[in-house]
């Protein structure tokens, strides 16, 4: 059985969001739920960055386009948060692009939209 790529940090994130997920439960917006999550993180000893600046690398160059991620935690996983009803491919589609082109090998997108919390853990 292959190992978990960051199973305790990735363990400590979700359970975070499980926190924020039943005390809020579904129907806020996206950004309710990072500002909740962020003073969870804080409680629950998650090192974090919150909307931290990616740059994106083509060609073994950075270029001046970047992204903003919702958390990156631990300096080594992406995270997304949406307030949708489910996960979609296009978010799925956006993390994996959000992996490749920040050679980080861990994203968590998590889904607070619906009755019980949706997360999925994408290695590139």
């Amino acid at each position: 059985m292959a190992d978990i790529l960051y199973k305790d940090e990735s363990y400590k994130i979700i359970g975070s969001c499980m926190k924020v997920h039943a005390e809020l439960g579904a129907g806020f917006l996206e950004s309710v739920y990072q500002e909740a999550l962020e003073k969870q993180f804080i409680k629950d000893n998650v090192p974090y960055k919150r909307e931290q600046k990616l740059r994106i690398q083509f060609d073994s160059e950075l270029l001046d386009k970047y992204f903003k991620s919702d958390f990156v935690c631990y300096d080594k996983i992406i995270m997304e948060l949406k307030s949708t009803p489910m996960i979609y491919k296009k978010d799925e589609e956006q993390l994996v692009n959000y992996l490749k082109a920040t050679n980080i090998k861990l994203g968590i997108l998590v889904c607070f939209g619906s009755k019980s919390l949706t997360y999925k853990r994408i290695v590139h």
